[in-house]
């Protein structure tokens, strides 16, 4: 029979997977991708909204990561160390071709692309290359010359497990980082945006959702303020956040408001809604590209000092130099950084290039003027979000500065120029802002966090549309969204007059030089267009030219990616009324609809019925026709009633673009990372076991220098171990630097051997006199109570044979005397009896000698065999002890002594609680027959004042009590039950 089950079990399983589901998702991360830094925030239950610090405790991490080339020969299966962060560019100057940083510029272009070909030149080591199948860039590394080059997502997605790792650390070891959302600038097109989250789903992290870096920070805006309610009369505000980075500069303009709208039940709430109005932005205006301003110039005054001169030095081998580039990149962001705040700065270089020193001086008036042609570009941006969003610069409540390089002092000054000084904003956290935001974003998301309602609207940054062939073999072409259009939307509709298969294809129009480039992104195929507007014509009566095909579109709020909602065929037809089996038989007996059933009118004769229902119809029609009534004229002819028809089309999407991996590939580069990741996890574990063993080997020195150490060693295991020792410390510090993991472990191994046992001595020669002498403590206490037991028992015996000599001896005087002829019943005979039977109990009262034993001869008998046998073991093992010398492995372990004495502790409590629960037992007897007594009442009015039933309390500190103790609090317990039994039968009397 098979399983059933209960709603209630199902209803708990439900539960239990959601349940399941939620604590897999509950600590969510929030991600700013910038172009120089990359930060993270987690959120997680017991820890909201927290920055993730990097292993050096920072609190963002260079956006970079380097491979260390190995000294030897990989092996198969093995990759080179891998660097991240500060430790990667630390080591551009010696691995230029292996340090890979500001990969974010990068995602999802080709090749050819005219910022690549800059990223080229001013990294000069890096072996750049474009993909075999998608077009998009790889890196060739010179520390994994045997593999294939690698995808600028891998690289990336390297930097962002390494940034999961730290979260993990945070978020403890039980929870695992999954989720995520990441920033994304707002110029970033569709091909772009599937890269950042091709890097995520490499390391398994899933994607919420991408948000643009102006909205991340507009909404850690949002988060501590309260802004006007439309609905209720108030006007909303208009933010701008100016956002200037290491590579890009944005400006995003967004419109804050508060809405009441209808919460549960009769309630209402309050939200806070965001809303992005406009996007302008510069792609390559930003920090790298002031730093850029002085390494050009700190190259054209290196190449004229006269040293340089006379070395040959060209500007152009300067700026081909792998590691004189680093060098040059690396001092230029350390000098603009101290012209934010200083007038100049100066740097010098050793042996920069050709063995040639270079010293640099730079004033903050010469940096402006190199930049002068750079400051323009900043009103521009501004200018373009102001002309998308539809807004004047003297509507905007303030400016909001975020990025690094937006603190730079002649970019602060444009901008006061543009909108006046008063709508600066500095008020916000011009580095951690939109990485809040992002974290904020995510908690949202999650079903695990319940927080702050903010309505988010993204804005589309780009105009999209769509292109496809119509009825007439004719190419259409329609914009659907512009700039201003909002992710989320409600979807458009869009008719179509094609009623056979065919496909539409999706596009977004990019700015290029020459205006607008439209890349195409997505394509739907229809596949049953064809054989549902013939079902339709054929089963629904449809006229072909009135039947339109209709798709719902919208833009995905998670990415910015056309979704198709919908997509059906429709019609309208007159609505034919089947008459079924029921009507038939409805017509035949008479009962037929109401137009059937009115009444005869003056000079109208009944018609004779047909047979069937379709000519009496017929027929009816006709003779009304011939013979009309008076009333006729009266009557208005039913119009048909027509019905909507709709059918869903099935269809196919497929991403255009830039090609994406195929399920081979995927797996492919997925299992290359996780093997570069075991790689990393053994080499750990191998320098972990490298400094155990050089650490190991001073522990030695120590211990040999140790008397408790030499007093339990001979001198034989000293100089061997010294031996050992010191051939291990030369190891390490030769041939050992590079040895396996495992000949580091069996020379740890060896040594450990060596001196664990004379450690082992050491401590058990320090910790076994205390511990027996409790061991023999404990046997003295057993002893002791032992012998009390069993001499109560013999006195309890004793007793007890007395009270059966003198009961035998009573019996025999009652037997002799004749009893008294029965008489009849009395009113009052039962009292009488009952007046006899408690005088004679109260006399035997009287004397009622010592306590009963609440133990027999049997349950002693297993305490006392282990008493004697741990005994018996101790003395033995002591003698055994005694012979030997301190440099001997002993005999009487400290283990050992350990677990007896605990083994004879628990047979005394055990003893002892058994002894409780047998008065426990034959307390609730005692008190089941007071109850069914007729001193009922007395006796509950009693015990209440006598206070609660006997109980066993613990120590004060929580252990249980000695044998001695419970059995003193059961002896007490016993003689309280005594009296007050003394007293409940005084009381009947």
């Amino acid at each position: 029979m098979a399983p059933t089950f209960s709603p209630r079990s199902i209803l708990l399983s439900f539960l239990f997977l959601f349940s399941a589901d939620v604590l897999a998702i509950s600590a969510v991360l929030g991600v700013d991708l910038g172009t120089e830094y990359i930060k993270a925030s987690l959120v997680k239950p017991g820890i909201p909204l927290e920055i993730v610090l990097t292993k050096d405790s920072r609190r963002k991490e260079t956006a970079a990561v380097a491979f260390k080339p190995s000294q030897h020969a990989l092996e198969s299966g093995s990759y080179p160390e891998r660097a991240y962060g500060s430790d990667a560019v630390a080591l551009a100057a010696r691995f230029p071709g292996d340090v890979y940083p500001n990969l974010k510029t990068l995602l999802g272009l080709p090749l050819d692309d005219s910022i690549v070909q800059e990223y080229a030149a001013r990294h000069p080591s890096l072996q750049l290359e474009a993909t075999k199948t998608r077009g998009t860039i790889a890196f060739k590394s010179k520390a994994t010359e045997q593999e294939e080059a690698w995808m600028v997502e891998e690289l990336l997605a390297m930097e962002l497990q390494s940034i999961q790792r730290n979260a993990e650390v945070l978020a403890g070891s039980d929870s695992a980082v999954r989720s995520v959302v990441v920033t994304v600038p707002p110029f970033y097109t569709t091909d772009e945006k599937r890269a950042v989250e091709l890097a995520c789903e490499l390391v398994g992290l899933k994607v919420l959702s991408l948000i643009s870096d102006g909205l991340a920070v507009g909404l850690n805006y949002a988060t501590s303020r309260t802004f006007p309610t439309v609905n209720e009369g108030g006007k909303p505000e208009y933010h701008m956040v100016f956002d200037m980075g290491a590579g890009s500069t944005k400006a995003t303009i967004m419109k804050f408001q508060g809405r009441t709208v209808k919460d549960v039940g009769k309630f209402n709430k309050t939200v806070q809604e965001v809303q992005v109005l406009g996007n302008g932005w510069d792609r390559t205006l930003g920090g790298d590209a002031f730093n850029y301003l002085i390494v050009d110039d700190m190259i054209s005054k290196f190449v004229e000092t006269p040293a340089a001169k006379q070395a040959s030095v060209t500007a152009e081998g300067v700026r081909g130099h792998g590691r004189a580039m680093a060098k040059l990149l690396k001092e230029a962001e350390r000098l603009r950084h101290i012209l934010s705040a200083n007038l100049d700065t100066a740097g010098s270089f050793e042996g920069l290039y050709e063995d040639v020193d270079f010293r640099y001086k730079v004033t903050r008036a010469d940096f402006e003027a190199m930049a002068e042609s750079h400051a323009e570009r900043v009103s521009v941006a501004v200018q373009r979000a102001l002309n998308i969003a539809e807004l004047d610069i003297s509507q905007l409540d303030s400016i909001i500065l975020h990025g690094g390089a937006s603190r730079t002092p002649f970019v602060q000054k444009l901008l006061e120029k543009l909108a006046g000084g008063d709508k600066i904003r500095s008020n916000v956290n011009s580095d951690e802002a939109a990485v809040f935001g992002a974290g904020f974003r995510a908690a949202e998301l999650s079903p695990s966090f319940r927080v702050k309602e903010i309505r988010v609207s993204e804005g589309a940054a780009y105009a999209a549309g769509m292109k496809w062939t119509n009825l007439n073999n004719k190419p259409q072409h329609q914009r659907l969204w512009t700039e201003r259009s909002l992710l989320s939307a409600a979807p458009k509709e869009v008719t179509f007059t094609n009623r056979e298969d065919f496909s539409i294809r999706f596009f977004q129009q990019i700015p290029s030089a020459d205006g607008f480039v439209e890349k195409e992104t997505k394509e739907i195929k229809t596949k049953n267009l064809t054989a549902t507007v013939a079902s339709l014509v054929e089963k629904h009566g449809c006229v072909e030219d009135d039947i339109q095909f209709k798709v719902q579109l919208r833009l995905g709020a998670e990415n910015g990616e056309v979704q198709v909602v919908q997509t059906s065929v429709e019609c309208e037809t007159e609505d034919v009324e089947k008459e079924g089996i029921m009507d038939g038989v409805k017509n035949l007996f008479g009962f037929g609809k109401n137009k059937d059933q009115k009444p005869l009118t003056d000079g109208e004769e009944a018609n004779e019925s047909e047979t069937t229902t379709t000519d009496t119809a017929t027929t009816s029609t006709t003779e009304s026709t011939a013979t009309p009534s008076s009333n006729e004229s009266a009557e208005k002819v039913e119009a048909p009633k027509k019905r909507l028809v709709v059918i869903p089309v099935n269809y196919s999407t497929e991403k255009l673009g830039t090609h994406g991996l195929s399920k081979a590939d995927l797996t492919k580069v997925k299992d290359r990372l996780k093997a570069f990741e075991t790689s990393d996890k053994a080499r750990r574990l191998r320098e972990e076991t490298l400094n155990q063993l050089e650490g190991f080997t001073y522990k030695v020195r120590d211990l040999l220098d140790s008397d408790t150490f030499v007093a339990a060693s001979t001198s034989e295991e000293r100089a061997k171990l010294e031996t050992k020792s010191s051939d291990a410390s030369d190891w390490v510090y030769g041939d050992g630097a590079d040895a396996p993991h495992k000949e580091l472990k069996s020379r740890l191994k060896e040594l450990k051997d060596l001196v664990s046992p004379i450690e082992r001595r050491v401590e058990e020669s320090s910790k076994r006199p205390e511990l027996i002498k409790t061991l023999k403590d404990s046997l003295n206490s057993t002893s002791t109570w032992i012998d009390n037991i069993k001499a109560q028992i013999q006195e309890a015996e004793a007793y007890a044979l007395s009270l059966s000599a003198s009961a035998s001896s009573s019996a025999e005087a009652a037997s002799s005397v004749t009893e008294a002829p029965s008489q009849e019943t009395g009113e009052f005979d039962g009292l009488e009896d009952e007046q006899i039977t408690t005088s004679s109990t109260t006399t035997a009262v009287e004397d009622r000698g010592p306590p009963p034993s609440l133990y027999t001869m049997e349950d002693m008998k297993e305490l006392t065999e282990l008493y004697e046998s741990i005994m018996g073991w101790l003395e033995k093992k002591i003698a055994e002890q005694d012979k030997l010398p301190e440099t001997a492995d002993p005999v009487l372990l400290v283990k050992e002594i350990t677990e007896k004495t605990k083994k004879l502790e628990k047979a005394g409590v055990d003893l002892a609680m058994r002894s409780v629960r047998k008065f426990e037992s034959q307390f609730k007897k005692s008190s089941s027959s007071k109850k069914s007594s007729k001193t009922k009442t007395k006796s509950a009015t009693k015990t209440s004042k006598d206070g609660p039933e006997p109980t066993i309390e613990l120590g004060e500190d929580g252990k249980m009590p000695s044998a001695e103790e419970i059995e003193e609090m059961i002896r007490k317990m016993a003689q309280e039950q005594k009296s007050k039994d003394d007293a409940a039968k005084h009381d009947e009397l």
